[in-house]
């Protein structure tokens, strides 16, 4: 598994993550694109910020050793930042939308 696949899968995580969100509790919808949206740059966003903790996609490969542990951490992480972020942008739209 390389880097790029990691985080590949990460990224799709975060999709997975904020569509079964926004499915099981509709207030928090944006529709399939704006949750897919969310998703992407919610796990982007996570794994960027908190990734020099040491579960990036490249830590995660280190010397060519596989820890599964780390990818387990950089997944939950991803799911997390789609969910937090997803809560955000709600929140964000409901102040702006409250007039």
């Amino acid at each position: 598994m390389t880097g790029t696949l990691i985080s590949l899968i990460s990224i799709l995580v975060g999709i997975v993550s904020a569509n079964l969100w926004g499915f099981l509790y509709k207030t928090y919808s944006f529709g399939v694109i704006g949750n897919t949206l969310v998703g992407v740059f919610g796990s982007i966003l996570f794994i960027k910020t908190f990734g020099r903790l040491g579960f990036n996609p490249w830590s995660i490969m280190n010397d060519g050793d596989f820890d599964g542990f780390l990818l387990i951490v950089n997944l939950l992480v991803s799911a997390l930042g789609s969910l937090i972020l997803m809560i955000f942008v709600k929140y964000i739209s409901k102040r702006m939308n409250k007039s």
